[in-house]
């Protein structure tokens, strides 16, 4: 394969064979139809928008035709099957459309046929089934409909490889004629649309080595008639909507290395004759498939014995199996993830469970397991990822773990661990998720914990730690978490928290903790959750707690000798929704403004010294007794309090008095303000030139759809005249989709709104635009420290908005990170801004935006966007990174395949695009 995507070589002389790696279309023209051109590898179209032009059809002794990856548009020309000597067509990876299939005729030479990775919509190609040579057709990542017609397998016989897999087919997949298919290897028909059950006369495929029926609606049994098929590698029916057991006959085909029958309703046992024949099995899935019993281990570890393709993968998560896992299990040295989450297995683990020291994963999270952990798991150095949580694990929890500088991910709360923390946890420098809860631990908490620079999630609550909460905690700067409630921890709490920017989660509850509460808390702006209930603290309620605006789920003081007033500043709390400040010796009266904490749903100030009425919202009115109780000075109208004063029998002709009062003055206000009215028209009457000049400029259009967060502390009018309608000077920014203004609106809030480059909420498809505003609706709704919050949106004079929080400091665009909101819209596929719909394909987009921009050195979003436009040659120098020497020989064409995959990967649609799994498989 030469360096170079497409070369231009000279014009052809009169009377001499022609053999060339690249064709311009004008030479085609000029070629007599008599001269051999054996391979055209790449078409260099000057003539025409990159496409396969008429005169192809000229070249009549053509042998190989390969025009993939050229970025070929419009329909394929039927003058191609002119071609009656060809012997090899490859036009994958292009745009191509579905022709008029009526004015094909056969290839009857043709062997090899691939149309994969285009645009092509239709039902499949009815010229196809009279090439009667075919061997290899590969029509995969398009857009075909329909059934699979009944002749394909009597038509093409010498068929070995069949590929349709990521279209839309229906029906049932090919009936009985499947047993013409006699020298069919390759059987690829995943991520369909096919139904009506797996056809026992797919065992007649005698010679089958690759079966993928994944993710269609097939339902019904797997067939007995699978064991005839001797030849077998791999089959793939994840996903596949089966009800049924594990045919006994599987294990006659001994030659599988990859199963994969996750996601079904499968039911029974694993039979153990079906897994004593599999003795090659590298990769073998069953999770989330129903199955119950226990596991014929015994089975299973043959595989590990006799072969040296060995086991790598085993996933069983999700079942009902019960039972323990076999002490020689681990023996297989290949062995780089286990799954056995969520079943019901006990005993032991295997004392060389990880004797390879490759294991990656595993995941041993709710069962009965117990006993101490292997020994040869503290030496697993590239271990990543270890969820043991929800078992019965014992031993000294410091022993159990070495220095995994992987790690990734530790969970191994709800167990039974006893020892200390080890210094040595500080160097786990990878890590993002700890936790150690509901275990036996002892000790103090290592300050060396803080040199977690990576941490995001820490809960050591629910042991038995005991002294103080170190201050270098306050050096996990991304942490988000933070639990240590249900301890023994004394001492005060440590201000430097107060700089734990990231924090949304605090629980110190249930410790015997002394002092203060910090005022440094209330520097906490994204904290949702605040517990310091069941410890020792005295002193005031901060007023800096009123500060904590993104206060949401908790508030809870409870249980302390907490004393002094309610601070009226929590009234700022408008999002709070469970506040409990009960078994204090708090005084003085409940403040009348939290009637407009409006999100509350729990409240309880039980057992202090308040006194005076209680606010008159509804969360009071009906709260029960329980909520006041052990307060004799509070009065109101709620269960378990006497009446104030004002609502008493004594005050009745007072509130009689009141009444006459409002029936004079009612009238006599009414009269007034008509008659202000009719002057008020008839003004407007006389001068309406000065009515006209006082309404311009102004929004007075109702808005076409408007969605706003429940907090709804400013309108959006008074958006429109924060940023004076828009004015270019209150813009703070333009992207791709839209331009952003800052308005600092009269309350001293300031916020982002983004208008957007749609023209209007109209341009959003019917069917989608429910969605769209159910999504707003959801976003307005999320309390996250890595998203933005969404106040709103509006759609109103032809234009959308949508109204975040400001973010001081600029954005990280300027900082280059590449998951600034700018900078990820390059990265994401530009029709997700127009259907709002986010779906897989988008994800594989931005892999090969990802991709290419490692190969250029540079964002590739020019590339993208010209590969459709141009008519220019692509080069492979043309996509590399120009401060690196250009690659020759095998990393050449190694480099060639990786560009390919990467421009499939942004294939302007979606569904033209490659699965992940199979460009994980194919790179």
């Amino acid at each position: 394969m030469s360096s170079c995507l497409a070369v231009s070589p000279p014009p052809p002389s009169q009377g001499q064979d022609i053999t060339s790696s690249s064709i311009h279309a004008s030479s085609i023209r000029a070629i007599p139809s008599h001269l051999l051109i054996d391979k055209v590898t790449t078409l260099i179209d000057e003539l025409a928008p990159r496409a396969i032009p008429p005169e192809i059809g000229r070249l009549s002794e053509l042998l190989d035709l390969r025009l993939y990856n050229n970025s070929l548009t419009n329909a394929v020309p039927y003058q191609l099957s002119n071609l009656k000597k060809v012997r090899h067509v490859d036009l994958s990876s292009n745009y191509l459309d579905a022709p008029n299939y009526k004015k094909f005729s056969p290839l009857p030479s043709v062997t090899y046929l691939s149309l994969s990775l285009n645009s092509l919509a239709s039902e499949f190609p009815p010229f196809i089934l009279n090439c009667r040579n075919l061997t290899y057709i590969d029509l995969s990542m398009n857009n075909l409909t329909g059934p699979i017609p009944d002749s394909l397998a009597i038509n093409l016989p010498s068929l070995q490889y069949l590929n349709l897999s990521y279209n839309s087919f229906s029906g049932p997949i090919i009936p009985k004629s499947l047993s013409n298919f006699s020298r069919l290897q390759e059987l690829r028909i995943g991520n369909n649309n096919f139904s009506g059950g797996i056809p026992t006369e797919i065992g007649s495929i005698s010679n089958l080595r690759v079966l993928e029926l994944q993710n269609n609606s097939l339902g019904g049994q797997i067939p007995a008639s699978i064991g005839r098929l001797k030849m077998l590698e791999q089959i793939n029916l994840n996903n596949a909507s089966l009800n049924s057991t594990i045919p006994l006959e599987l294990g006659l085909c001994s030659n599988l290395n990859f199963l994969d029958f996750s996601i079904n309703l499968l039911h029974g046992r694993l039979p153990r004759p079906a897994l004593s024949g599999l003795k090659k099995m590298s990769q073998f899935g069953i999770s989330n498939a129903s199955l119950t019993g226990e596991i014929p281990w015994d089975a299973i570890t043959t595989w590990t014995d006799l072969v040296s393709l060995q086991l790598q993968f085993l996933s069983v998560f999700s079942n009902n199996f019960s039972g323990s896992i076999p002490r020689d299990l681990g023996q297989n040295t290949a062995l780089t993830d286990v799954e056995f989450s969520n079943n019901s297995f006990t005993g032991e683990l295997p004392p060389g469970i990880c004797n390879g020291f490759g294991l990656d994963r595993i995941t041993l999270d709710g069962n009965n397991f117990n006993g101490p952990l292997p020994d040869c798991l503290k030496n697993c150095s590239k271990l990543t990822r270890a969820r043991l949580e929800g078992n019965q694990f014992t031993g000294d929890i410091s022993e159990s773990f070495g220095v995994h500088t992987q790690l990734l991910y530790l969970d191994l709360s709800r167990n039974q661990f006893t020892g200390k923390l080890s210094p040595n946890w500080g160097k786990y420098e990878s890590l993002t998720y700890l936790h150690i809860d509901g275990n036996k631990i002892t000790g103090n908490i290592p300050p060396e914990l803080g040199n977690l620079s990576n941490l995001q999630d820490l809960s050591l609550a629910s042991n038995d730690l005991t002294g103080s909460i170190p201050a270098k905690l306050a050096d996990l700067r991304l942490l988000f978490k933070l639990n240590l409630s249900n301890n023994r921890l004394s001492g005060e709490i440590p201000p430097q928290i107060g700089k734990m920017s990231q924090l949304q989660l605090l629980d110190l509850s249930g410790n015997t903790l002394h002092g203060i509460i910090p005022i440094e808390l209330g520097n906490l702006a994204r904290l949702l959750s605040l517990d310091l209930s069941n410890d020792g603290l005295s002193g005031n309620i901060p007023n800096q707690l009123g500060n904590l605006a993104s206060l949401q789920s908790l508030l809870d003081l409870s249980h302390n000798s907490l004393s002094g007033p309610i601070p009226s500043n929590l009234v700022k709390l408008g999002t709070l929704e469970k506040l409990n400040i009960s078994h204090n010796d708090l005084s003085g009266r409940i403040p009348s403004d939290f009637s407009s904490m409006s999100s509350l749903t729990s409240i309880d100030f039980s057992y202090n010294n308040l006194t005076g009425p209680i606010p008159s919202a509804n969360i009071f009115q009906n709260a029960s007794a329980e909520a006041f109780i052990g307060n004799p000075g509070l009065c109101g109208n709620a269960a378990g309090l006497s009446l104030c004063e004002s609502d008493m029998p004594g005050h009745k002709s007072h509130k009689n008095h009141k009444k006459i009062i409002i029936a004079v003055l009612v009238p006599i206000i009414s009269i007034i303000v008509l008659a202000t009215i009719i002057v008020a028209i008839i003004l407007g009457f006389r001068n309406p030139k000065q009515k006209d000049e006082e309404t311009r400029g102004r929004f007075d259009e109702i808005p076409k759809s408007l969605i706003w967060d429940r907090e709804g502390r400013f309108t959006f009018n008074d958006i429109v005249n924060a940023t004076d309608n828009f004015n270019e000077g209150c813009c703070i920014g333009k992207g791709g989709f839209g331009s952003v203004y800052k308005a600092e609106l009269q309350t001293g809030q300031v916020v982002a709104v983004k208008r957007l480059h749609i023209s209007d909420s109209g341009d959003i498809p019917g069917s989608n635009r429910k969605s769209f505003e159910n999504e707003i609706r959801a976003l307005t709704e999320i309390r996250h420290r890595n998203i933005v919050k969404l106040h709103g949106f509006c759609s109103k004079d032809g234009n959308m908005y949508l109204v975040y929080e400001y973010l001081e400091r600029g954005s990280l665009g300027k900082l280059q990170a590449i998951f600034d909101s700018e900078e990820l819209s390059n990265f994401m596929n530009p029709k997700l801004a127009y259907t709002m719909k986010a779906t897989e394909k988008c994800d594989v987009y931005s892999f090969g935006v990802v991709a290419l921009e490692v190969m250029l050195g540079k964002h590739p979003g020019e590339l993208i966007s010209s590969l459709s436009l141009t008519q220019d040659d692509l080069l492979l120098k043309d996509v590399l990174d120009q401060r690196l020497a250009a690659p020759t020989g095998q990393m050449a064409e190694e480099v060639v395949f990786i560009v390919r995959m990467a421009l499939a990967c942004t294939r302007s649609n979606p569904e033209s695009r490659p699965e992940m799994r199979v460009v994980a498989q194919e790179l």
